[in-house]
Protein backbone atom coordinates (compact mmCIF):
# COMPACT_ATOMS: atom_id res chain seq x y z
CA UNK A 1 0.00 0.00 0.00
CA UNK A 2 1.39 3.30 -1.06
CA UNK A 3 0.64 6.57 1.48
CA UNK A 4 1.00 9.69 -0.29
CA UNK A 5 -1.32 12.16 1.44
CA UNK A 6 -1.78 12.56 5.38
CA UNK A 7 -4.06 14.48 7.59
CA UNK A 8 -2.70 14.98 11.22
CA UNK A 9 -5.18 16.25 13.54
CA UNK A 10 -5.90 16.04 17.29
CA UNK A 11 -4.53 18.05 20.66
CA UNK A 12 -0.85 17.32 19.90
CA UNK A 13 -0.94 17.80 15.89
CA UNK A 14 1.09 20.62 16.44
CA UNK A 15 4.24 19.18 18.14
CA UNK A 16 3.87 15.68 15.89
CA UNK A 17 4.34 18.48 12.93
CA UNK A 18 7.52 19.99 14.46
CA UNK A 19 8.93 16.57 15.44
CA UNK A 20 7.58 14.94 12.17
CA UNK A 21 8.59 17.35 9.43
CA UNK A 22 12.13 16.66 10.72
CA UNK A 23 11.84 13.27 10.25
CA UNK A 24 10.12 12.10 7.03
CA UNK A 25 10.16 13.60 3.41
CA UNK A 26 8.22 12.95 0.14
CA UNK A 27 4.67 13.19 1.78
CA UNK A 28 2.38 15.78 2.15
CA UNK A 29 0.97 16.53 5.21
CA UNK A 30 -1.99 18.73 6.01
CA UNK A 31 -2.00 19.72 10.12
CA UNK A 32 -5.02 20.99 11.47
CA UNK A 33 -7.08 21.42 14.54
CA UNK A 34 -10.37 18.76 14.52
CA UNK A 35 -12.85 21.63 13.99
CA UNK A 36 -10.33 22.58 10.94
CA UNK A 37 -11.08 19.34 9.37
CA UNK A 38 -13.27 19.61 6.04
CA UNK A 39 -14.88 17.32 3.38
CA UNK A 40 -11.85 18.40 1.08
CA UNK A 41 -9.23 17.38 3.54
CA UNK A 42 -10.62 13.63 3.75
CA UNK A 43 -11.10 13.62 0.05
CA UNK A 44 -7.38 14.43 -0.50
CA UNK A 45 -5.64 12.23 2.22
CA UNK A 46 -5.03 8.71 1.72
CA UNK A 47 -4.60 8.51 5.65
CA UNK A 48 -5.84 10.25 8.63
CA UNK A 49 -4.09 10.45 12.43
CA UNK A 50 -5.84 11.11 15.46
CA UNK A 51 -7.07 10.44 18.90
CA UNK A 52 -10.46 10.32 17.40
CA UNK A 53 -12.66 10.95 14.79
CA UNK A 54 -12.69 14.62 13.28
CA UNK A 55 -16.29 16.30 14.05
CA UNK A 56 -16.66 15.91 10.25
CA UNK A 57 -15.34 12.28 9.35
CA UNK A 58 -16.02 9.44 6.43
CA UNK A 59 -13.68 6.72 5.39
CA UNK A 60 -14.58 6.92 2.04
CA UNK A 61 -11.23 7.74 0.38
CA UNK A 62 -9.16 6.53 3.14
CA UNK A 63 -6.89 3.88 2.85
CA UNK A 64 -5.29 4.06 6.70
CA UNK A 65 -6.75 5.25 9.65
CA UNK A 66 -4.35 5.70 12.80
CA UNK A 67 -4.61 6.13 16.23
CA UNK A 68 -2.72 8.15 18.67
CA UNK A 69 -3.85 6.42 21.30
CA UNK A 70 -4.07 2.85 22.51
CA UNK A 71 -7.85 2.78 21.99
CA UNK A 72 -9.78 2.53 19.27
CA UNK A 73 -13.42 2.72 20.36
CA UNK A 74 -13.83 6.59 19.32
CA UNK A 75 -13.46 5.32 15.77
CA UNK A 76 -15.13 1.83 16.00
CA UNK A 77 -18.07 1.52 18.69
CA UNK A 78 -21.84 2.32 17.28
CA UNK A 79 -19.76 3.09 14.12
CA UNK A 80 -19.72 1.20 10.58
CA UNK A 81 -16.18 0.85 9.30
CA UNK A 82 -15.51 0.08 6.18
CA UNK A 83 -13.21 -2.77 6.54
CA UNK A 84 -11.33 -2.18 2.86
CA UNK A 85 -9.49 0.88 5.16
CA UNK A 86 -6.95 -0.65 7.53
CA UNK A 87 -7.06 1.02 11.32
CA UNK A 88 -4.08 0.72 13.57
CA UNK A 89 -3.27 1.86 16.85
CA UNK A 90 -0.35 3.45 18.87
CA UNK A 91 1.86 0.63 20.91
CA UNK A 92 4.36 2.48 23.46
CA UNK A 93 4.96 2.35 27.06
CA UNK A 94 1.44 2.29 28.06
CA UNK A 95 1.96 -0.85 29.76
CA UNK A 96 4.72 0.34 32.22
CA UNK A 97 2.93 3.79 32.69
CA UNK A 98 -0.09 1.94 33.71
CA UNK A 99 1.93 -0.43 35.09
CA UNK A 100 3.73 2.19 37.66
CA UNK A 101 -0.17 3.95 37.84
CA UNK A 102 -1.94 1.09 39.57
CA UNK A 103 1.20 0.38 41.76
CA UNK A 104 1.21 3.61 43.01
CA UNK A 105 -2.60 3.26 44.36
CA UNK A 106 -1.61 -0.29 45.55
CA UNK A 107 1.40 1.07 47.56
CA UNK A 108 -0.82 3.27 48.93
CA UNK A 109 -3.50 1.37 50.57
CA UNK A 110 -0.99 -1.43 51.87
CA UNK A 111 1.29 1.47 53.80
CA UNK A 112 -1.14 3.13 54.93
CA UNK A 113 -0.86 6.60 53.65
CA UNK A 114 -4.77 8.06 53.69
CA UNK A 115 -4.79 6.26 57.36
CA UNK A 116 -1.14 7.98 58.46
CA UNK A 117 -2.39 11.40 56.93
CA UNK A 118 -5.51 11.34 58.61
CA UNK A 119 -3.80 10.67 62.16
CA UNK A 120 -1.53 13.17 61.82
CA UNK A 121 -4.10 15.75 61.05
CA UNK A 122 -5.85 14.19 64.21
CA UNK A 123 -2.90 14.36 65.93
CA UNK A 124 -2.79 10.52 67.57
CA UNK A 125 0.16 7.84 67.75
CA UNK A 126 -1.39 4.86 66.30
CA UNK A 127 1.24 2.43 64.92
CA UNK A 128 -0.53 0.13 61.66
CA UNK A 129 1.46 -2.93 60.25
CA UNK A 130 1.36 -1.99 57.06
CA UNK A 131 0.56 -5.26 54.51
CA UNK A 132 3.06 -7.33 52.12
CA UNK A 133 2.66 -7.20 48.72
CA UNK A 134 3.51 -10.79 48.30
CA UNK A 135 0.12 -11.32 50.29
CA UNK A 136 -1.99 -9.86 47.46
CA UNK A 137 -3.95 -10.95 45.15
CA UNK A 138 -4.75 -9.36 41.97
CA UNK A 139 -7.43 -9.89 39.21
CA UNK A 140 -6.35 -7.70 35.76
CA UNK A 141 -9.28 -7.55 33.16
CA UNK A 142 -8.08 -7.17 29.83
CA UNK A 143 -4.86 -9.46 29.21
CA UNK A 144 -3.50 -7.89 25.95
CA UNK A 145 -0.05 -5.89 25.46
CA UNK A 146 -1.16 -3.34 28.64
CA UNK A 147 -2.21 -6.65 30.84
CA UNK A 148 0.40 -8.20 30.37
CA UNK A 149 2.74 -5.76 31.20
CA UNK A 150 1.01 -5.43 34.39
CA UNK A 151 0.98 -8.43 35.43
CA UNK A 152 5.07 -8.46 34.68
CA UNK A 153 5.35 -5.82 36.78
CA UNK A 154 3.59 -7.47 39.88
CA UNK A 155 4.77 -10.96 39.27
CA UNK A 156 8.20 -10.01 39.56
CA UNK A 157 6.85 -8.06 43.23
CA UNK A 158 5.34 -12.18 44.05
CA UNK A 159 1.68 -10.72 43.92
CA UNK A 160 -1.29 -13.30 42.61
CA UNK A 161 -2.23 -12.18 39.67
CA UNK A 162 -5.07 -13.90 37.85
CA UNK A 163 -6.33 -12.69 34.61
CA UNK A 164 -9.41 -12.34 32.78
CA UNK A 165 -10.10 -12.18 28.59
CA UNK A 166 -12.84 -12.46 25.97
CA UNK A 167 -10.89 -15.96 25.16
CA UNK A 168 -9.24 -16.79 28.06
CA UNK A 169 -6.24 -18.18 26.71
CA UNK A 170 -3.28 -18.70 28.59
CA UNK A 171 -1.09 -15.86 28.53
CA UNK A 172 2.79 -15.31 30.12
CA UNK A 173 2.89 -13.72 33.44
CA UNK A 174 -0.94 -14.70 34.64
CA UNK A 175 -1.39 -17.78 37.41
CA UNK A 176 -4.45 -18.67 35.48
CA UNK A 177 -6.76 -16.48 32.66
CA UNK A 178 -10.73 -17.10 33.01
CA UNK A 179 -12.49 -16.24 30.42
CA UNK A 180 -15.51 -13.61 30.79
CA UNK A 181 -17.73 -16.39 31.14
CA UNK A 182 -16.12 -18.38 33.69
CA UNK A 183 -15.56 -17.56 37.68
CA UNK A 184 -12.29 -15.83 38.38
CA UNK A 185 -12.06 -15.52 42.82
CA UNK A 186 -13.09 -12.16 42.92
CA UNK A 187 -14.01 -13.02 46.76
CA UNK A 188 -10.92 -13.08 47.33
CA UNK A 189 -9.29 -10.44 45.35
CA UNK A 190 -8.21 -7.67 47.10
CA UNK A 191 -7.25 -5.27 43.94
CA UNK A 192 -9.39 -5.95 40.80
CA UNK A 193 -8.07 -3.73 37.75
CA UNK A 194 -10.06 -2.82 34.44
CA UNK A 195 -7.84 -2.38 30.94
CA UNK A 196 -10.82 -3.74 28.86
CA UNK A 197 -11.36 -2.08 25.64
CA UNK A 198 -14.94 -0.90 24.92
CA UNK A 199 -16.90 -3.02 22.63
CA UNK A 200 -20.34 -4.14 22.68
CA UNK A 201 -19.70 -6.57 24.68
CA UNK A 202 -17.63 -5.17 27.37
CA UNK A 203 -20.14 -2.28 27.44
CA UNK A 204 -21.07 -2.22 31.34
CA UNK A 205 -19.51 -5.39 32.03
CA UNK A 206 -18.63 -4.39 35.59
CA UNK A 207 -22.05 -4.66 36.61
CA UNK A 208 -24.05 -6.06 40.22
CA UNK A 209 -22.88 -9.23 38.80
CA UNK A 210 -18.98 -8.72 39.37
CA UNK A 211 -19.00 -6.19 42.04
CA UNK A 212 -21.61 -8.25 44.23
CA UNK A 213 -18.99 -10.73 44.35
CA UNK A 214 -15.95 -8.22 46.09
CA UNK A 215 -15.42 -8.09 49.84
CA UNK A 216 -13.79 -4.96 50.18
CA UNK A 217 -11.79 -5.07 47.45
CA UNK A 218 -10.03 -1.71 45.51
CA UNK A 219 -11.25 -1.36 42.29
CA UNK A 220 -8.94 0.95 39.50
CA UNK A 221 -10.43 1.50 36.37
CA UNK A 222 -7.70 2.01 33.69
CA UNK A 223 -9.86 0.84 30.45
CA UNK A 224 -12.58 2.60 29.49
CA UNK A 225 -15.13 4.63 31.59
CA UNK A 226 -17.96 2.51 29.87
CA UNK A 227 -17.39 -0.68 30.47
CA UNK A 228 -18.52 0.00 34.14
CA UNK A 229 -22.07 0.87 35.58
CA UNK A 230 -21.69 3.89 37.72
CA UNK A 231 -24.88 3.01 39.54
CA UNK A 232 -23.51 -0.69 40.11
CA UNK A 233 -20.10 0.78 41.40
CA UNK A 234 -21.76 3.27 43.75
CA UNK A 235 -24.12 0.70 45.17
CA UNK A 236 -20.82 -1.54 45.62
CA UNK A 237 -19.31 1.17 47.32
CA UNK A 238 -22.32 2.25 49.92
CA UNK A 239 -22.35 -1.72 50.63
CA UNK A 240 -18.25 -2.06 51.27
CA UNK A 241 -17.80 -4.50 48.66
CA UNK A 242 -15.70 -1.84 46.77
CA UNK A 243 -13.69 -0.55 49.63
CA UNK A 244 -12.29 2.04 46.83
CA UNK A 245 -11.99 2.94 43.57
CA UNK A 246 -9.31 4.50 41.82
CA UNK A 247 -10.84 5.64 38.43
CA UNK A 248 -8.80 7.53 35.38
CA UNK A 249 -11.14 6.47 32.62
CA UNK A 250 -15.05 7.79 32.58
CA UNK A 251 -18.54 7.39 30.41
CA UNK A 252 -18.52 11.18 29.77
CA UNK A 253 -15.04 12.93 30.00
CA UNK A 254 -14.84 15.77 31.19
CA UNK A 255 -16.40 14.35 34.18
CA UNK A 256 -19.57 16.25 34.54
CA UNK A 257 -19.52 18.75 37.85
CA UNK A 258 -22.52 17.17 38.79
CA UNK A 259 -21.03 13.79 39.22
CA UNK A 260 -21.31 11.86 42.63
CA UNK A 261 -17.49 11.00 42.30
CA UNK A 262 -16.49 14.35 43.29
CA UNK A 263 -17.69 13.93 46.51
CA UNK A 264 -16.86 10.67 47.81
CA UNK A 265 -14.09 10.02 50.02
CA UNK A 266 -14.08 6.37 48.74
CA UNK A 267 -13.33 7.47 44.96
CA UNK A 268 -10.15 9.03 43.66
CA UNK A 269 -10.37 10.47 39.99
CA UNK A 270 -7.46 11.87 38.11
CA UNK A 271 -8.42 13.12 34.31
CA UNK A 272 -7.36 10.17 32.42
CA UNK A 273 -3.72 10.55 32.58
CA UNK A 274 -2.48 6.50 33.29
CA UNK A 275 -0.91 6.42 29.93
CA UNK A 276 -0.40 9.84 28.12
CA UNK A 277 1.26 9.16 25.04
CA UNK A 278 3.80 11.83 24.56
CA UNK A 279 5.00 13.08 20.95
CA UNK A 280 7.83 11.53 20.64
CA UNK A 281 6.19 8.22 21.07
CA UNK A 282 3.17 8.78 19.02
CA UNK A 283 5.74 10.16 16.07
CA UNK A 284 8.23 6.77 16.82
CA UNK A 285 4.69 4.32 16.50
CA UNK A 286 3.12 5.97 13.17
CA UNK A 287 6.73 6.39 11.25
CA UNK A 288 7.23 2.45 12.09
CA UNK A 289 3.46 1.54 11.12
CA UNK A 290 4.13 3.55 8.09
CA UNK A 291 7.33 2.11 7.00
CA UNK A 292 5.17 -1.71 7.45
CA UNK A 293 2.19 -0.59 5.46
CA UNK A 294 4.83 0.93 2.44
CA UNK A 295 6.86 -2.51 2.77
CA UNK A 296 4.73 -5.41 2.87
CA UNK A 297 5.82 -5.79 6.62
CA UNK A 298 3.53 -7.63 9.76
CA UNK A 299 1.60 -5.00 11.41
CA UNK A 300 1.20 -5.86 15.12
CA UNK A 301 -0.35 -2.67 15.65
CA UNK A 302 -3.10 -3.85 13.49
CA UNK A 303 -6.74 -3.56 15.21
CA UNK A 304 -9.18 -6.27 14.39
CA UNK A 305 -11.95 -3.96 13.48
CA UNK A 306 -15.03 -7.41 14.21
CA UNK A 307 -13.22 -7.87 17.45
CA UNK A 308 -13.18 -3.73 18.19
CA UNK A 309 -9.44 -4.02 19.37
Amino acid sequence: MKINNIVITGRMFQEVQTILEKEIVGKNFRFLSESEVTENDLGWADAFVSFRPSPIFELSHLKWVHSFGAGVDSFLYKREWDERVLLTRTICSFGQKIGEYCLSYILRELQCHQKFNHLKKCRVWEPIAPKFLHEQTVIIYGTGVIGQEIARLFTTLNMTVYGVSLSGAKKDFFRKVYPITGQPPLTTANFVINTLPLTGSTFHIFNGHIFNSLSETIFINVGRGATVSDDALVTALDKGNVKHAVLDVFSEEPLSLSNPYWERKDVTLTPHISALTSPEEAVTCFIETLNKIENGKRIENKVDVKRGF
